[in-house]
């Protein structure tokens, strides 16, 4: 592209065109002032088609992640919760021991069985309230992101058509 500059003739190279643009392909450099319609609203296709795929493989990144920390998470609190089992069934095999001592074994035996049958119940209750209170999970930077996106877009939109 050829600019004059007072008397002096300068010339700019052409600006490679990114990746995923055309093999060899290349823009002149022009300011928006001076570009066509068509070319503008083809820049703003590519640029928003390339926003998009950017957005949606930051929140894939995002979400595989958080998924990651949550199976690592999840199989560790397995692993616990078995060791704990087989701890609470030493306790309470000397809990039914001990109430041997002062009443028959099958009735120390059916005390110990419904006690834990009505925590169980509550606990039960308690984590049906949590999981409803429990929101989906959001790739919240992905979100954050196409929202200012949306945003930037909507602003240079508007002010190009005050300029107009």
């Amino acid at each position: 592209m050829t600019v004059m500059s007072g008397t002096q003739t300068q010339s700019r190279p052409a600006l490679p065109v990114p990746d995923g643009h055309g093999a060899g392909a290349t823009i002149a450099p022009e300011t928006p002032a001076a570009a066509s319609t068509a070319d503008l609203i083809r820049r703003a296709t590519d640029q928003l088609s390339t926003l998009v795929r950017d957005e949606l493989a930051l929140a894939r990144a995002e979400m595989t992640e958080k998924l990651a920390h949550a199976g690592k998470g999840a199989g560790l609190f397995g692993g616990a919760g078995l060791v704990s089992l087989y701890g609470v069934f030493g306790l309470l095999a000397g809990v039914v021991l001990l109430l041997a001592r002062v009443m028959p074994a099958w009735g120390a035996a059916f005390v110990v069985g419904a006690a834990l049958l009505f925590v169980a119940g509550l606990m039960a209750l308690v984590g049906r309230g949590q999981v409803r209170k429990a929101s989906p999970p959001v790739p919240e930077a992905a979100v954050k992101g196409v929202r200012s996106d949306i945003e930037a877009v909507s602003a240079a939109v508007e002010d190009r058509g005050h300029h107009s």
